[in-house]
């Protein structure tokens, strides 16, 4: 029997996490991100069918290559994070399946199907980034998601002549908290859930 977790694992991952813009000065270890995979992999899909693509932005040469896509307002945010993680889903993603959920052919009700296939890889990757996300903050990293970035421009740097286009973007990293923000407030149940 699972037990719920304690209330500092809690804030940790929830209550008193928040998305950082700004960075202090130390490293991510390539080996922390090999352990935040083997985390964000686990993240339920449809079909077991993981769409979700990830590159991780570390080298100084990435970053100047990323730079180019990004909205003005998110370029120092990014230029100064440790790592910034392009999370991406290739849309053949099917060709997968005979390995990833062998029990049934479930590639079969994906080839030539385009809206099935739009659908499955963006939500299943979304949710994959919302896992890593979480992983990220169960590691003791800080992360900051961002949608400001020219898909197009981003997928032909990094994407070109693949069947992978990017999603959102996430910076990581160890967030300068003394530079945050009030929280900004949340939507209370009675007005964004019901229990019918």
């Amino acid at each position: 029997m699972h037990q719920p977790l304690d209330p500092s694992a809690l804030a940790q991952l929830f209550t008193q996490a928040r998305t950082f813009s700004t960075w202090q000065d130390r490293a991510v270890p390539v080996e922390l991100l090999h352990q935040l995979y083997e985390l964000t992999k686990y993240a339920p899909t449809s079909a077991n069918s993981s769409p979700a693509r990830f590159v991780f932005i570390h080298s100084p040469e990435a970053k100047a290559k990323l730079k180019p896509a990004l909205a003005e307002g998110n370029i120092d945010k990014t230029m100064t994070a440790p790592v910034t993680v392009i999370v991406a889903a290739d849309y053949t993603f099917y060709e997968q399946l005979p390995q990833l959920f062998p029990h049934t052919d479930a590639r079969a009700w994906f080839v030539g199907n385009e809206a099935l296939i739009h659908t499955t890889a963006f939500r299943n990757s979304s949710l994959q980034g919302a896992y890593l996300i979480m992983a990220a903050r169960a590691l003791g990293l800080d992360t900051g998601a961002m949608s400001g970035f020219n898909n197009t421009l981003l997928d032909e740097t990094f994407f070109a002549g693949t069947a992978i286009k990017s999603n959102f973007l996430i910076n990581l990293g160890y967030g300068d908290a003394r530079k945050l923000h009030e929280r900004h407030p949340r939507l209370a149940f009675e007005y964004a859930a019901q229990i019918i």
